[in-house]
This record gives C-alpha cells, structure tokens and sequence, in this order.
C-alpha cells in the first residue's frame, strides 16, 4: 500500500493541471472558511489509439469530445469572427429528424392531395426547429439523438457543423467547460417552440481534427469553466485502460491533496519519523503498555522497508540510516531542520530531503491509513475465546 501510496503521488505532479479547473465551493454565500471541491467527473478522458504513450496530452483551456461531421459538406472548423464574436455551440438532449404524428394519432384524409400537405407540414416543422437554432447564432450542433439528411441539408446550407449520437454525459461536461445548458425541448410554457440563446456555449474555435483512427472534435478557448479533457494515446486497448487507470489514481491523489490542503513528505518519512518518536515515548511508561507502543513503532516500519526490497535495495541499510536521520532531528539539539523531511530515494538507493525532491503525499490518506489499521488490530485483539473443530475422522 504505502508503494502504491508513493508511486501515486509521484505520477500526481502532472495531473494537478486538469484538476485545478474543476474547482468549486460547497457555498460561496457564507462566511464562513470556504471549502473547495474538485469533482473528477468533471476531467473528461479521451483514449485514442496510435502514437506513443509519450504523447498523451491536456487540452488546454479547451474540450474534445469522440464525435465526427454528420456530413461531408459541413466545414471541418468554425473560428471566431473577426469583430470578436465567439462560437456558439447548442447541446441538444433530442431527435433533428423530420416531424412525425405521435403514435396512436389517426389523420383521416379524404382528399389524397392532402396528404403531400401534411408531408409538406412535417417537413416545414424541421426547418422551423433548425431556423430556430441557427437564428439564436449557433454555428455547431451537438446532439445525443439522430440527424436525418433532410436536416443536414439545412446545416451544410447555413455553414454549420452538426454531430449526432454524442455521449450525453460528454455533452454535459462541454456544457460547463462553454458556460452552456443541454436543451432536451424546445416548448415553452405557452405551448410554442422556441430556442433560448442563453442556453448557447461559446468558445473561441471548434475543429474537427483527425486522431488516431478517426476524427474527433476539439472546441478550443472555452468561455465557461469546470471542465477540461485529457487524450490518451497508446498503441492498443490494453494500454490504454492501464494508462486511464493510473492516471485516475493520480487524479484522486491531487484531489485529495488539494481539497484537504495537507501534506507530509513521502518515501517512509512519515512512518520513520513516528516510530521513532513512539520508540522513545515508550521508554516513559512503565507499565505493560510500553511493550505495546514499541511493537507498534516496530510495525510502522513494514512501510519503508517494503518500499526498499520493492526498489532491489537492501532494506537494513537504508532503513537503520533513516531512522539515524530522524532520531537525530528529534533531539532538542538538532540544528538541521530539513532531517524532519528525510525520506527514501529509491532510484539511488539512498536517503534525501523528499519534501524538497517533490515526493509528497496527502496527510488525509496517512491519517486515514494509521487509523483504521489500528481499529483493525484491536479488533482482532478483543476476540479473546475460539473454538477449533476436530476434523472428521477418516473412513
């Protein structure tokens, strides 16, 4: 645990970035201390096969989202305007296909011309719905439903770019990262259909950029906040599971470093440091307790010593000179101070300052750790009886 704990905070350091942006406050109207939280389901994580590992990268101040043009005669970017009129971007929850009777609906025609009307009204219905969309200024369209060719004629007409089938939970992260709503209905409370601007996102470009096997849409200077994307890139499936999984251990060990605002050095230096300083408290009491505290100071150093042999370094060695470190800067004497942060280098098999070196952990997960390891152990402690069973004799 403690080898994980370690190699998580080291791989942490470059995933503090997608974090910072998902910063909110649990309630910014009192005031009181503000408490900041950092949801990661606002981190979206795009994997795309092809290129190297090396070459995963952060948007920055930008959004992807795995979706291509519905149609070849759409542009493939949308920039700004020269007068610096942003992109507006419509997040629809709903179907762009032409109108359709609701089922259980019967139309008794007695005129068959009639019936070229009603199709004609159908499709007069879609274009209203489009012209609406396109009226209150969007440029591209995103939907989790399906765009039929009646309707994309009208995008290519306008210059606009339209994808369909978008996961909803993507569409709800890029409606934070523009500032935007997710629109699942265009009625209004009188019965009409209209489409609100203020449910539009902005962003300064929206391109379609091909990566990996396909093409994706990226939507760069976003106007909102709250989100941002990180694209994986690996040379098969296996590896990029692998690869989300340790970056999302990262992530939760920046969020838990951010949102607690602690940290201790990493490396054993936590545990080094408190069994020595039990080891010698032990030595003030003179009851039966002592020999409880020296053996909890002794357990303490499973930690260090497994990150060592983990490392092919010889655990003794390093150990004993890690306890030396800190047993000299717990005396009163000590004119060190930075022997306190005394941790394992564990590339050069040495000791070194790892608050200094950036090897950090959050102080929740130690506290957190020591705790419940000590209610494990008394726990099995108080069992104080067993019943063993005889095996049953042989036939």
């Amino acid at each position: 645990a403690g080898a994980g704990a370690g190699a998580g905070a080291g791989a942490g350091a470059g995933a503090v970035a997608p974090v910072k942006p998902a910063e909110t406050t649990a309630d910014p109207g009192k005031k009181e201390k503000v408490r900041y939280k950092y949801p990661l389901s606002a981190i979206h994580i795009l994997k795309a096969h092809g290129k190297s590992s090396l070459e995963s990268h952060l948007i920055d101040g930008g959004f992807a989202i795995n979706a291509q043009r519905a149609a070849q005669g759409m542009p493939t970017a949308v920039e700004s305007t020269p007068d610096g009129q942003p992109v507006k971007i419509a997040m629809l929850d709903m179907n762009l296909q032409r109108h359709r009777m609701a089922m259980g609906v019967q139309v008794i025609v007695k005129d068959p011309a009639e019936i070229e009307n009603i199709k004609k009204r159908e499709m007069d219905i879609t274009k209203e719905r489009i012209r609406k969309i396109i009226d209150a200024g969007a440029r591209v369209v995103l939907t989790t439903k399906g765009v039929d060719d009646l309707c994309m004629k009208y995008f290519v007409e306008a210059g606009v770019i339209a994808a369909r089938r978008c996961n909803k939970d993507d569409l709800k992260r890029l409606a934070k990262a523009t500032g935007g709503k997710v629109v699942t209905t265009m009625a209004d409370m009188e019965g009409n259909e209209t489409f609100d601007a203020d449910c539009l996102g902005t962003c300064n470009a929206v391109r379609e950029e091909r990566i990996g096997d396909g093409e994706m849409i990226y939507a760069y200077g976003c106007g909102g906040g709250g989100a941002s994307t990180i694209v994986l890139r690996g040379a098969n499936e296996y590896m990029l599971d692998e690869m989300d999984r340790a970056l999302h251990d990262s992530l939760c060990v920046v969020k838990r470093m951010l949102e607690s605002n602690t940290l201790v050095p990493g490396g054993g230096a936590v545990e080094a440091a408190l069994s020595v300083h039990l080891e010698e408290f032990a030595t003030t009491l003179e009851s039966r307790e002592q020999l409880a505290i020296q053996e909890y100071a002794d357990a303490l150093l499973v930690i260090p010593k497994t990150l060592a042999v983990n490392a092919a370094k010889d655990s003794s060695e390093l150990v004993a000179k890690l306890r030396a470190a800190h047993a000299k800067s717990q005396k009163d004497g000590s004119d060190d101070a930075s022997l306190k942060y005394t941790g394992l280098d564990l590339i050069n098999g040495e000791i070194r300052n790892n608050l200094a070196a950036g090897v950090v952990e959050p102080a929740i997960s130690k506290i957190k750790s020591l705790r419940f390891a000590t209610e494990a152990a008394i726990t099995i402690l108080r069992i104080d009886d067993r019943i063993t069973l005889n095996p049953a004799p042989q036939q």
